[in-house]
């Protein structure tokens, strides 16, 4: 399982900003990502990756599992312990 959980994201996307501050600040969260490190990822910088997410930013990653926006710190938890 891996130790690293993906946001993907973009500049200038309030979702995004939305989500970032739900992972920093819900203390239910905090919990499920101890241990784990937090990289974002612009999707625009990335041909691959903006056809992939580009319309669905924000988006959780790990391992090959993924949890796309809306998503609250409940869902983010249940998203962390299947994958």
């Amino acid at each position: 399982m891996s130790q690293v959980l993906y946001l993907y994201t973009t500049d200038h996307c309030h979702l995004c900003d939305e989500a970032m501050t739900l992972l920093l600040t819900d203390p239910g969260i905090a919990p499920a990502l101890a241990g784990l490190r937090l990289v974002t990822v612009d999707v625009a910088l990335d041909d691959d990756l903006l056809a992939r997410f580009g319309e669905q930013v924000p988006v959780l990653a790990r391992d090959e599992a993924t949890l796309g926006w809306p998503f609250d710190g409940d869902a983010v938890r249940q998203f962390l312990e299947r994958a």
